[in-house]
C-alpha cells in the first residue's frame, strides 16, 4: 500500500527527534508528528530539569550531531556522586576518576539541539499541531488518524509521546505505573564555594535533596517531598528557598542564593508491558519512565534509539519488512535487558531511602556502613554502579545468561502487567 513515510513517530521530544535523525542516517524516511505548535519547539523554555548523560548517551548524541549543537558553556561535568542518609556520618561516594561519571545539560538545550539535528536531515519531515486520535495496525500497514480527519500510513508507528502515552494506549499496550506519591521542586542556586563537579544525594528525613553541579558556582537543587508538601516549597520566596537548601546541604557549598524560578513535577515511574507489537514500537518515556534518582531517563531513550535504528537498518538492508515482529522483537529484548534491572533496582532504592520507619532507617544505614567498611564489597558495588552511571561497556559482574534473563524478565513483566 502507498505510505506517507517509512516510519511515523508520535512525539517531537528529545527521544522522538533523536530517533528521526537516526532513522534518516539508516536510510529511512521518518515523519514526526507533534501536537504542540512549531513555536514551542523552536524556542523551548527552561523547565528546571538538568539531564545527567552517560558516556554511551554522549556517543549517541555525538553520532547524531546533537552534542555539537549544545553550547560548551551549557555542559557541566559530573565528576563524582556522593550519597548521605539523614545525619549519619557515612558517605557513599562514586568517583572521582577518569573518565568523569557523565555530564549535565539543561533539558531545553537538548530539545533545541535535537530539533536542529533532526531537521538538518532532508529525509526528516515534521508536522506540528498534529494530534493523534486513532491508530490501526493492519497486517500490511499502520494508519494514524489525526484530529483534523487526515489519515497517515506507514509500515511502522513509533510512540515517543511521554510516559503517559496516549498512542501506547491506542495500541492496546498497558504499563506498570509506580506513583511514588511524591513530587519534585527544582530550582537553580548560586553558592560561594565551588561544587568541584560533585553531585550530592541527601536523603533527609521529611524530604530528599539532590544538588546537581552546574558551571560557574551554580547547582540545580532538586527537592523531593510528599506531594501535599510541594505547594509549601513552591510558596517560599527566593531567600527562604536558598536558606533551606543551604541548611539541608549543611553549608557544604557556602552561602547560597536562588538563581532563577522553581518548577514542580509529580513522580511516577512507568514500565510498558511490551515495547513492541506488529507495526508498532515504543521508545523514550513511553517505554520506560524512570524515577530521576539514578538519572537514566533520557539515557534509556537514547539507548532505545540506537538499538531500534540499528535493527530497522538491518531489516531494510536484508529486504525485510521493517514493521514485522522479528526486527522489533530483537529491539525489545535488548532494551529490556538494559532497562528492567535498573528500573526495578531504582524503585527498590527509592523505597528504602524514602521510607522513614525505624526499620528502614536502620536498614539503609546498615547498607552504608557495610559498603564503607568492606573494601572488596565496596569496590564491587561502586564498580557496578559506576558502570551503570557512565553507561560503560565493561561489566563488574559476569555476563548473565541472556536466555535465562529473558525468561525471568518476561515473568517479571507479566507480574507487573497484572
Amino acid at each position: 500500500m502507498n505510505s506517507d513515510a517509512d516510519v511515523l513517530i508520535v512525539g517531537a521530544g528529545p527521544s522522538g527527534l533523536s530517533l528521526a535523525a537516526a532513522l534518516a542516517d539508516a536510510g529511512l524516511a521518518p515523519l514526526v508528528l507533534e501536537q504542540q505548535p512549531r513555536a514551542a519547539l523552536d524556542a523551548p523554555a527552561p523547565d528546571g530539569r538538568e539531564i545527567a548523560l552517560t558516556h554511551r548517551a554522549r556517543r549517541v548524541m555525538e553520532a547524531l550531531g546533537l552534542w555539537q549543537r549544545v553550547p560548551e558553556a551549557e555542559v557541566a561535568p559530573l565528576r563524582e556522586a556522593r550519597v548521605i542518609d539523614g545525619d549519619a556520618p557515612t558517605t557513599l561516594a562514586f568517583g572521582p576518576g577518569d573518565p568523569t561519571l557523565g555530564w549535565l545539560i539543561g533539558n531545553h538545550e537538548i530539545r533545541r539541539a535535537a530539533l536542529a539535528a533532526a531537521l538538518a536531515r532532508p529525509a526528516v519531515q515534521l508536522r506540528c499541531d498534529a494530534r493523534v486520535t486513532a491508530l490501526a495496525l493492519d497486517d500490511d500497514i499502520a494508519r494514524l488518524t489525526l484530529a483534523d480527519g487526515s489519515v497517515l500510513r506507514a509500515p511502522l508507528v513509533v510512540a515517543a509521546d511521554s510516559r503517559f502515552s496516549q498512542t501506547r494506549r491506542l495500541a492496546g499496550i498497558g504499563a506498570s505505573m509506580r506513583d511514588f506519591g511524591r513530587s519534585v521542586v527544582v530550582g537553580r542556586v548560586a553558592h560561594a564555594q565551588p561544587n568541584h563537579g560533585i553531585a550530592w544525594e541527601c536523603f533527609r528525613y521529611g524530604n530528599t535533596l539532590a544538588l546537581l553541579p552546574m558551571n560557574d558556582n551554580r547547582s540545580s537543587a532538586v527537592v523531593t517531598v510528599a506531594s501535599h508538601r510541594a505547594p509549601e516549597w513552591l510558596a517560599l520566596d527566593d531567600a527562604e528557598f536558598a536558606a533551606r537548601i543551604e541548611a539541608q546541604s549543611q553549608g557544604r557549598l557556602g552561602t547560597m542564593r536562588a538563581d532563577g524560578p522553581r518548577h514542580h513535577y509529580p513522580l511516577v515511574g512507568v514500565y510498558a508491558h511490551r515495547f513492541v507489537a506488529p507495526r508498532f514500537a515504543l521508545i523514550g518515556d513511553a517505554a520506560v519512565g524512570m524515577h530521576p534518582v539514578t538519572a537514566h531517563g533520557y539515557n534509556f531513550g537514547l539507548y532505545g534509539v540506537e538499538v531500534l535504528a540499528r535493527e530497522l537498518r538491518q531489516a531494510r538492508e536484508a529486504g525485510h519488512d521493517i514493521g514485522a515482529l522479528p526486527a522489533l522483537q530483537a529491539f525489545e529484548r535488548e532494551h529490556r535487558r538494559s532497562t528492567l534491572p535498573v528500573y526495578l533496582g531504582t524503585n527498590a532504592i527509592v523505597t528504602l531511602f524514602t521510607d522513614e520507619s525505624a526499620p528502614a532507617k536502620f536498614a539503609r544505614q546498615a547498607v552504608l556502613r557495610v559498603a564503607d567498611g568492606a573494601p572488596l564489597l565496596n569496590g564491587l558495588i561502586k564498580a557496578a554502579i559506576t558502570r551503570q552511571l557512565t553507561g560503560a561497556e565493561g561489566r563488574a559482574w559476569p555476563r548473565p545468561p541472556w536466555p535465562v534473563f529473558d525468561k525471568a524478565a518476561k515473568a517479571v513483566q507479566s507480574v507487573l502487567a497484572r
